[in-house]
């Protein structure tokens, strides 16, 4: 499957349109991986346990986005796009959603 965030793909022709898709991811940060980015914000540097958190969510959205756009017979998606949103009370919880157009390329 191409995946590109532009409109259209280089040296192919799109010859079908599917629709929109999506990729939503919600992740929860457990009190481990909190406990852990609190210190690295009390000391400084870089918070390992979110941004490998960060990583996972993004790679299951991805992952989804695919999965669906196969679903609807589409070989590629173009025009990605990838957002982040922290959600919750506590803001503990990371929304990752990947969003494009599966279309059928040549």
């Amino acid at each position: 499957m191409i995946v590109t965030t532009t409109p259209s793909i280089e040296g192919k022709k799109i010859t079908a349109y599917k629709g929109v898709v999506f990729g939503e991811v919600i992740s929860g940060v457990d009190f481990i991986k909190d406990f852990a980015a609190g210190l690295t914000n009390f000391f400084g540097g870089r918070s390992g346990s979110y941004e490998g958190e960060l990583i996972e969510a993004r790679n299951q959205a991805m992952y989804e986005l695919e999965r669906r756009a196969g679903a609807l017979g589409a070989n590629a998606i173009v025009g990605v796009d990838i957002d982040y949103e922290v959600l919750g009370q506590a803001g503990n919880m990371l929304m990752v959603t990947a969003s494009g157009t599966a279309v059928v390329a040549e």
